[in-house]
């Protein structure tokens, strides 16, 4: 039986007794024994509760809200009303998690949850379905608009700033929406597109929402097909390098060439690194591509040397998931030593969003690369999170800016605002700068006017193969030369 003891905490008592009675049957008393059961009840609601509910934020789990979405599928079938699905990941919460630890995120995890149950109805659905993945049912709406608002408070919502521990955190989310009867006609199906929905919301640019569509589910199909010819490609020796000539823009000497990824499917033919890359990093698959690719490079620079060509730099383009890898230094340097390379030919391109993540590591594992005598660029400058005091704690030596905003310097104020604050920038931190993209006289004449140090592009040169780069350098430089110059 259940009992309140003085304090008003309610307990368990589970009692046992049979009567006593006097030689004339009249009970006297009752004997047996009385056990204290509250923790064993206890236990009883707590594995009742993690059944249907997420132990950390208390939203319903998957399976109560699938239970719940069947539910709302047949009322809307009896009604011919709509069902939306939305699923939701945060973006950049990985990033927290692992610089400032589970701690963080899980309090991070459960604001966002208190956040996203105020911004449906009380008759909706928000559920927490694993890590940093919320799928809510918004039942009986009226039209698609309707999924949209919601979709729309929820993105505005989780960018606004968290307070955790006092700090100021931002994530936003990728919110993807199937609709009933739409986009299926039962919860498992719904659900499948709206979570294709929202990978096609990340691939647009994230802190957005995006409803599902057949073109999407292709697009789905697509990259499970690119995953697939991916694990085989090594081995088939279908993946290939591309050398691209940089340039010093003063003098119009070749000081390098960056090592650009290529896939030639059999069956789809030459693919698009912007297609793989991708999917690379989103499998895992980029830490192993991404080790053939640098100790492919360093093995053609190493070659050229040997046939005579003048020793240049050799970039190549560096994963943040490969270099968080445990074993990265050690992989480099037996990198070097196997392909015989001397450390300052190398440079590792590395992109802006590892100079926050984990910070004190990211500073120890770079500033070891930099002893070992490699040089160390930021890739694609400005078009993520950018901040001086990282750029000036960490032993960067180049700053490349992304090819978005030299295509544009002619015709776009802005770019050229961006363009001419990194040259600014890295020359007050006594970096060199590179621009990448280059493709005509009027983006080089821009560049030359703001000292730009270095540049690369169809200007210059196309991509090489690599047995085309001996007897295209010598050419590359005068060329370069004489358009610095301004001839």
């Amino acid at each position: 039986m259940e009992t309140v003891n003085p304090g008003g905490a309610t307990g368990w008592i589970l009692a046992r007794g049979e009567p006593q009675r006097n030689p004339a049957g009249v009970i006297t008393s009752l004997s047996g024994i009385v056990l204290d059961i509250t923790d064993r009840k206890r236990a009883e609601k707590q594995v009742q509760f993690l059944a249907y509910y997420d132990g950390l934020t208390g939203l319903p789990n998957r399976r109560l809200l699938q239970d719940r979405l069947v539910k709302a599928i047949a009322s809307a079938r009896r009604r011919s009303e709509l069902v939306a699905v939305l699923f939701l990941d945060l973006d950049r919460f990985k990033i927290i998690n692992d610089s400032l630890g589970h701690s963080v995120g899980d309090l991070l995890l459960k604001e966002a949850a208190e956040r996203l149950k105020r911004q449906v109805r009380d008759q909706d659905t928000v559920s927490r379905v694993g890590g940093d993945e919320f799928l809510v049912v918004l039942s009986s709406i009226p039209d698609i608009e309707a999924a949209a608002a919601a979709a729309d408070r929820i993105v505005n919502a989780m960018s606004a700033e968290f307070r955790i521990q006092d700090r100021s955190l931002r994530v936003s989310c990728s919110v993807g929406i199937s609709i009933f009867p739409e986009h299926g006609n039962d919860a498992e199906t719904l659900i499948k597109n709206a979570d294709a929905a929202m990978y096609g919301a990340k691939e647009s640019g994230r802190n957005r929402f995006r409803f599902f569509s057949e073109a999407m589910n292709a697009q789905v199909v697509e990259r499970s097909m690119l995953e697939q010819g991916l694990r085989v490609a090594l081995d088939r020796n279908e993946l290939f390098l591309m050398y691209q000539p940089q340039a010093d823009l003063r003098t119009g000497k070749i000081t390098g060439l960056e090592a650009l990824l290529r896939w030639r499917h059999p069956e789809l033919g030459l693919i698009p690194p912007d297609k793989f890359i991708r999917v690379a990093e989103n499998s895992g698959l980029i830490v192993p591509i991404g080790e053939w690719v640098l100790r492919t490079a360093c093995l053609q620079a190493r070659r050229w040397q040997q046939d005579g060509i003048p020793p240049v730099t050799i970039a190549v383009n560096v994963s943040a998931m490969q270099f968080r890898q445990e074993g990265f230094r050690e992989f480099i340097h037996y990198a070097l030593r196997e392909t015989g390379l001397a450390p300052q030919y190398l440079e590792l391109e590395l992109t802006e969003s590892l100079l926050t993540s984990n910070a004190d590591v990211m500073f120890a594992v770079m500033q070891d690369l930099k002893d070992m005598g490699l040089k160390l660029a930021i890739d694609d400058f400005g078009t993520g999170y950018s901040s001086l005091s990282y750029l000036r704690q960490f032993p960067v030596s180049k700053l490349k800016i992304d090819g978005s905003f030299i295509r544009d310097v002619a015709t776009n104020a802005d770019a050229v605002a961006i363009a001419k604050a990194i040259i600014s920038l890295a020359k007050s931190l006594n970096l060199k700068v590179i621009a990448e993209g280059v493709e005509t006289e009027a983006q080089l004449a821009f560049l030359r006017e703001h000292h730009c140090d270095e540049v690369q592009g169809y200007y210059l040169s196309e991509p090489l193969h690599a047995d085309l780069v001996s007897a295209r350098l010598p050419a590359l430089a005068g060329r370069t030369m004489s358009a610095a110059c301004g001839h």
